[in-house]
């Protein structure tokens, strides 16, 4: 099958997919998920070191596409993208005030020259000073909106589940600033609203609840959460009003609003906003001129966890067995299969051109399980253990008269036969995009 002449689409047989029978679990407190056990399985990350995992290419496809949605909402809210330094200089936390609060979790280092730094688990004091050093800005710079989509280093004392407490993770951090407080909370207000597009578009159920602002501090927090069993978090939410809140944050049982009992959700956070006022602008100088005045800028700052929402997003939509992912963020969205080379549909291999050739105008990422020595049953049981949102079969239909295709929704474990000349409104009626 690898020698037909099929270029310009990605192949089953070549991709790098390892698989790892032994799972490392924490047998102390035995804890176990279905996500972790399976994204490290069937070859989609792997651990390097203890907290510490590699995105192996399927993975990364589903990152990627995670962080492409995640860029078109900021876009949306005039968020501009960019990238700081992984190291951050020691005084500036101690500028802050929020060294000696944190130091135990810090990764830290020296230079030649012995100057201190920490890999940063967030960047409030690099982002200001970065702006800072450009001066007073005018108000017609504001509002300032500035993110970045990186790694983040925290020294985690008990690592766990992969993704779910690493002590290296992929975080998408914006900050903003504006003139004064009103225009702050605003902005606050729009953050919020782009985060809930973005879970609305991964589509599994969240809540947001009143949050705690921890060391980070600020005026104004929410934490954006799924309820899952293997989260560390407890929330409780009113279900007549829907107010919701961390546990921590809250003493009384009974919801401030109307009284109702509240229900305890166990939780894991995946989503972060702070209303920080003036907590960091002030003591790392970042200012507004206005009418020769000069003033501290409004600062706010809003974390998603990508990766963490990568290990959640799975453990919520997975199988015992099988991976499972919103359709939008599947590692390929269709996988072809043909038949197996000796079967009696064997002749049916040349339709696979041509089902290429329908499918390339809907735009969508495809992979070729180009292994015809295995068997069309061996491929699926691959396809739907990897979590591909379609296949589509060549198979015993496909040599009959008129010639029929078969297509597996993997998502809602559905299959129908269609002609050929008919694959594109299928796809097309199912919405199938990148």
């Amino acid at each position: 099958m690898s020698s037909l002449p099929i270029r310009n689409i990605n192949k089953l047989s070549h991709l790098f997919q390892p698989s790892t029978s032994t799972i490392a679990t924490n047998k102390k407190t035995n804890l176990s998920s279905k996500s972790y056990e399976n994204l490290v399985k069937y070859g989609l990350i792997k651990q390097i070191a203890n907290g510490m995992y590699a995105f192996l290419p399927l993975g990364l496809r589903v990152l990627n596409k995670l962080i492409a949605l995640v860029d078109t909402e900021m876009e949306k809210i005039g968020a501009q993208k960019l990238l700081l330094p992984a190291l951050t200089p020691t005084q500036l936390w101690r500028k802050s005030n929020r060294f000696d609060d944190n130091m135990n979790e810090f990764f830290k280092l020296r230079d030649r020259s012995q100057r201190e730094y920490i890999l940063s688990p967030t960047h409030e004091e690099a982002i200001c000073f970065m702006v800072s050093s450009v001066g007073s800005l005018s108000p017609k710079r504001f509002p300032l909106r500035l993110y970045q989509i990186s790694n983040k280093w925290r020294d985690e004392i008990k690592p766990k589940l992969g993704f779910l407490r690493s002590r290296e993770f992929i975080m998408k951090d914006l900050y903003t600033f504006d003139i004064d407080l009103d225009r702050a909370k605003e902005t606050y207000a729009l953050v919020c609203e782009a985060y809930e597009n973005i879970f609305k578009k991964i589509g599994i159920t969240y809540v947001k609840a009143i949050g705690d602002p921890g060391t980070i501090g600020g005026s104004m927090s929410h934490e954006y959460h799924y309820i899952s069993s293997i989260g560390e978090d407890n929330v409780y939410t009113c279900l007549p009003c829907q107010y919701s809140i961390n546990k921590v944050m809250c003493k009384k049982s009974q919801c401030p609003e109307c009284g109702s009992v509240f229900e305890q959700n166990r939780t894991a956070e995946v989503g972060h906003t702070f209303l920080l006022d003036t907590k960091y602008t002030i003591p790392l100088n970042v200012t507004l001129r206005v009418n020769e005045e000069i003033k501290p800028l409004v600062m706010g700052c809003y974390g998603l966890g990508l990766s963490r929402i990568f290990t959640v997003m799975t453990e919520l939509l997975s199988t015992k067995e099988e991976l499972r992912w919103p359709k939008n963020l599947a590692p390929y969205t269709i996988c072809i299969i043909p038949p197996k080379v000796g079967s009696k549909e064997e002749s049916a291999l040349q339709y696979v051109k041509d089902i290429i050739e329908v499918l390339t105008p809907l735009n969508t990422d495809i992979i070729l399980d180009d292994r015809t020595h295995l068997s069309i049953g061996n491929r699926l049981m691959h396809a739907r253990i990897t979590g591909f949102s379609y296949v589509v079969i060549i198979g015993k239909s496909a040599i009959q008269s008129p010639p029929l295709i078969e297509i597996h929704d993997i998502n809602s474990s559905t299959n129908c036969q269609i002609p050929l000349n008919d694959i594109s409104s299928y796809f097309n009626k199912e919405g199938i995009k990148i």
